[in-house]
């Protein structure tokens, strides 16, 4: 019996995640892990308000949920400062990477992102038949200017570029954000991921500015707000870019509890004061602990924290599968030269004590 006749783009494809999952990685070692800081999740949780409001939708979770996010709509453009018409709201900035790809990129579409940046871009771009040109990382941070000359030369329909940026926790100015926008080419959208952005030092996020055709800044409820777990984030742009998005995207893809978490998550700015306080002093934690160690912290404007190794990316991984086998969940970049490093998120004191610990061991092993 013959199986499914798959597109020849599909068949050409590995069967892979960008991603192993924390569950998984439990489950091969048969325990759970004593510390997750590997995700870049928020471990001091959703705001009470918002789990508060999630838990009061759960008995309505029998009606779908409303497919334009009306209510959380609205508070957003009271917040930012922008319409209603201006924003999508998506199952976190992953699916919304999904819808933008696929609005953009077709077989052989040239698209420009940096080596080693948010792989799950590229998963999007190379289910959709597109090509990925990159360029590598400048300092440890992503290259605005390479990005740009890259985009012009293989005449791109699309560029991704986070700020701050994860894997290495750097960031840019908005005045270099701002001269990136202007200098995009011509019928070339600009994707800045914005994922950190509550965490970015002052002057590293430029003003929203809907009137740029070809410009879009995604944001999520998965990082200072806690809710990786509810899978909603929020796209901004240009009215036509965002209206476009109607034509691929899954109507009812946001689901009611996470629209309720959400929109009582913007209506508790306490709670967000508290989760950013509380990152601040895990940084210094961890950069303290790598610097008892011999490690040198790179700076950081997220929520977690990137440390040199100081060797390769061999002697990396290996810090990263000893941290692994003592129970702490990290993870690494996956392109030299940054693959030097291991990155760590923010966690509570037992987290980061588990992890001064394990790194202490694990360091002290391989010699």
């Amino acid at each position: 019996m013959k199986g499914p006749r798959f597109t020849p783009l599909i068949d050409s494809l590995p069967a892979t995640v960008p991603f192993v999952g924390p569950e998984e990685q439990e489950r091969i070692m048969g325990r759970p892990f004593t510390a997750r800081l590997g995700a870049n999740e928020s471990v001091y949780g959703p705001a009470p308000e918002a789990i508060a409001a999630m838990a009061a939708e759960a008995a309505e979770s029998w009606k779908y949920g409303d497919s334009l996010s009306h209510d959380l709509r609205a508070k957003l453009s009271e917040v930012h400062g922008v319409n209603p018409e201006n924003m999508v709201i998506g199952s976190g900035i992953d699916g919304l990477l999904g819808s933008l790809v696929r609005l953009l990129v077709g077989q052989g579409t040239p698209v420009v992102t940096s080596a080693g940046a948010y792989p799950t871009f590229n998963y999007h771009v190379t289910g959709f038949g597109g090509t990925i040109h990159s360029v590598p990382y400048r300092n440890d941070a992503e290259d605005p200017d390479a990005l740009i000359a890259k985009a012009a030369e293989v005449d791109a329909a699309l560029i991704y570029f986070a700020n701050p940026d994860n894997p290495m926790g750097s960031w840019h100015s908005a005045g270099r954000v701002q001269a990136m926008i202007d200098a995009l080419p011509e019928g070339c959208v600009l994707c800045l991921d914005e994922a950190y952005c509550e965490f970015a030092p002052e002057g590293a996020v430029p003003p929203l500015d809907m009137t740029h055709p070809r410009v879009i800044r995604m944001r999520t409820f998965s990082k200072a707000h806690g809710m990786a777990g509810a899978r909603i984030g929020y796209a901004l742009g240009h009215e036509a870019l965002i209206a476009a998005f109607s034509k691929v995207r899954n109507h009812f893809g946001v689901n009611r509890m996470a629209q309720a978490g959400a929109l009582a998550s913007l209506n508790a700015p306490d709670w967000l004061a508290h989760v950013q306080t509380e990152v601040a002093a895990a940084r210094e934690r961890i950069s303290a602990i790598a610097a008892e160690n011999g490690l040198a912290a790179l700076p950081s404007a997220t929520n977690f924290v990137t440390i040199d190794c100081g060797r390769d990316g061999a002697y990396a991984k290996s810090v990263l599968d000893g941290l692994i086998a003592r129970g702490v969940f990290v993870r690494m970049p996956f392109v030299a030269p940054e693959n030097r490093c291991i990155r760590v998120s923010a966690g509570t004191r037992a987290d980061t004590d588990a992890f001064a610990v394990a790194l202490r061991d694990t360091l002290a092993a391989l010699g």
